[in-house]
């Protein structure tokens, strides 16, 4: 990572502080996030000559998987090996995120 010297408005900052709380990282992690988000959405994404065969090939292979049940993937889950988590993964961050996940499939 490089420095980066910014003067922001107070407004801006106050802003952004309140919004880096509310998700719980610091003011530099939140700004370096705000920031690749908008840049990542300016990317425009354009169709491949082969993306007829791929959405074919994708559909073929959920048509020979088949439907499972809830409770057949419930099961697959748990059987499932577990990785180890990055070095950079905090277990604090990991809490968020299986969180943010139990939350989502509240909905």
């Amino acid at each position: 990572m490089s420095p980066l010297i910014l003067e922001l408005p107070q407004t801006l900052r106050y802003q952004l502080e309140m919004l880096a709380q509310r998700e719980g990282v610091s003011l530099d992690q939140y700004v370096v996030y705000a920031l690749a988000r908008q840049v990542s959405s300016a990317y425009t994404l354009t169709e491949r000559e082969d993306s007829a065969k791929q959405h074919a090939d994708f559909a073929s292979l959920l048509a020979r998987l088949g439907s499972v049940s809830d409770d057949e993937l419930q099961r697959a889950l748990t059987e499932r090996e577990r990785a180890a988590p990055e070095a950079d993964l905090s277990p604090e961050i990991g809490a968020r995120v299986q969180a943010r996940i139990a939350k989502q499939r509240e909905r």
